[in-house]
């Protein structure tokens, strides 16, 4: 059942301006939500969805969590990062009361070795990853899959692996995270949304580009309550 988060009714505000009660909206992960630097408006998916620029996106006008009420955004992820570095960027953090964490991750882990792998570092990835989501203090986590950025064309591989090989173990790292999304939160299929765009939505062969990371924002969007 997917899991629906509706920011709470604005509170009263402290003299820093932030409520008690603010939802935070957590960033984890790589470059699919640390994006920022790959476009000029300098423009990241997570705040987009606490705060929609209505002057760049005005479809998505009133479809942001500022709209719902008091929001903060805590942005962790870190382009390049793979599952290995999700530790450090949850170091320090505190069990939040009205929250949610978006996590990303994967992608760097298939450049770096899994798109070829034979098993055990599908295996160890997934360990990891568990690891990892059972000992974060923010819930529900909201965790993306990893999309491809050829749209299933095969004369687009950059890899310098086999297509077949590539997309099999691709299949398997999005396996890993939709089996601990059940687990975790709830599964948010970038994948899929992104076999329905164009290479518009990416530059530097990978990386969202402004346009992509609206098209991440929009994947977001209803499981947290904003579609």
């Amino acid at each position: 059942m997917p899991v629906l988060l509706l920011a709470p009714p604005l509170p009263a505000m402290d003299a820093t301006g932030r409520g008690p009660d603010d939802f935070a909206l957590y960033t984890f992960g790589d470059s699919i939500l640390d994006c920022a630097r790959y476009n000029d408006r300098g423009v990241h998916p997570g705040q987009l969805l606490v705060h929609n620029d209505d002057a760049l996106f005005s479809e998505f006008r009133g479809k942001d969590l500022k709209s719902r009420g008091g929001a903060r955004l805590v942005h962790c992820a870190v382009d390049g990062a793979t599952v290995a570095n999700l530790p450090a960027q949850a170091r320090g953090i505190k069990p939040p009361k009205n929250a949610a964490a978006l996590l990303t991750v994967g992608g760097n882990d298939l450049l770096q070795g899994l798109a070829a792998d034979k098993g055990p570092g599908l295996r160890a990835f997934g360990a990891s990853l568990d690891k990892f989501l059972a000992g974060l203090a923010v819930r529900p986590v909201l965790l993306g899959n990893v999309y491809d950025p050829t749209f299933g064309d095969d004369s687009r591989n950059f890899l310098g692996v086999d297509a077949s090989t590539a997309r099999a173990n691709h299949r398997r790292v999005n396996e890993v995270i939709a089996s601990l999304a059940r687990r975790y939160g709830e599964l948010v299929d970038l994948h899929a949304h992104f076999l329905r765009g164009n290479p518009s939505w990416m530059t530097r062969t990978i990386e969202p580009s402004l346009l992509g990371a609206s098209e991440v924002r929009r994947a977001f969007l209803p499981a947290l309550g904003l579609a």
